[in-house]
């Protein structure tokens, strides 16, 4: 793949860098078991890169409940910790972070929240070889919005038209072409295709 239009790599994690959505949505139909909430397994997964507090408060929006949104993503975050494999790399992703980590700068840019995210970069060996990360905890407003890329190129001193972003979900798609970088689909570990932001 030719990269070298941009200066700046900037990956999703969940489903992207790291197969962990399937522990995501195994923590989640947990918390809807448990909380007598219809489990929607595509739909769940459609909000991946979404912070779970969001998620839960798309869940009282759809199912038109008032569940306590902060205890539904404790109890997601308890069940996601009790996980004891949460997914390893995703290959076609890693290995493009390794093969330009030395001539690029890299960063991650994750809805998920820093207590997920940070253990999981570690344990797969990644949060070494980035130049920065990008969490929940870092942004105000989460993607679809453009913060956390627009932060994450900050971070490694770009303008973000000298990044490109690698996505797995609509909604990071949209966050991207919204902060101005264009954006590569990885679809079932598979990168595929390129969407460039308007200029």
């Amino acid at each position: 793949m030719d990269l070298s239009a941009y200066k700046g790599l900037i990956f999703d994690m969940d489903g992207t860098l790291i197969d962990s959505m399937p522990a995501h949505i195994q923590a989640w139909r947990q918390t809807c078991e448990m909380y007598e909430i219809p489990f929607d397994e595509e739909w769940i997964y459609s909000l991946g890169g979404m912070p779970s507090i969001k998620t839960a408060q798309q869940i009282n929006h759809r199912y038109r409940q008032n569940f306590d949104t902060q205890r539904l993503a404790n109890t997601k975050y308890h069940f996601f910790d009790q996980i004891e494999f949460k997914g390893d790399v995703i290959r076609s992703t890693y290995d493009l972070l390794q093969e330009h980590r030395e001539s690029k700068k890299v960063a991650v840019g994750t809805g998920s929240a820093s207590l997920n995210a940070v253990p999981l970069l570690e344990s797969t060996g990644i949060l070494a070889m980035l130049d920065a990360l990008v969490t929940a905890d870092n942004v105000e407003r989460h993607k679809p919005f453009p913060d956390t890329f627009i932060e994450a190129a900050r971070r490694i001193g770009l303008q973000p038209e000298e990044c490109v972003v690698f996505e797995d979900t609509e909604l990071g798609k949209q966050a991207a072409l919204a902060a101005g970088m264009d954006c590569i689909m990885v679809v079932d570990g598979a990168i595929t295709s390129l969407t460039k932001a308007a200029r």
